[in-house]
């Protein structure tokens, strides 16, 4: 398997994955939707945790645990982002 560690994770890539998880398009899933409420749970949570560490960043689950929306999720990505040296 790939992976990803020298691109950085997208927020147009967490909305696909998000959708793709709850059946939706991509376009239908807003910054702001709660994701639970669209019928994301805590596995698929955890999965997509394990599937955007292999851009080499640390996430954790709680880390998402505390934020509902794809926006919470960005912010939290883009912090981890800027602390994570780039590969080279």
């Amino acid at each position: 398997m790939t992976t990803d560690r020298t691109r950085p994770l997208t927020l147009e890539r967490m909305r696909a994955d998000v959708a793709r998880l709850v059946g939706e398009a991509p376009e239908d899933v807003r910054d702001d939707d709660n994701l639970m409420d669209l019928g994301l749970d805590s596995m698929r949570v955890l999965g997509l945790v394990m599937a955007w560490g292999e851009h080499g960043i640390a996430l954790e689950f709680s880390q998402l645990a505390e934020h509902t929306t794809l926006a919470g999720w960005w912010q939290v990505v883009q912090g981890l982002q800027r602390d994570t040296p780039a590969a080279g």
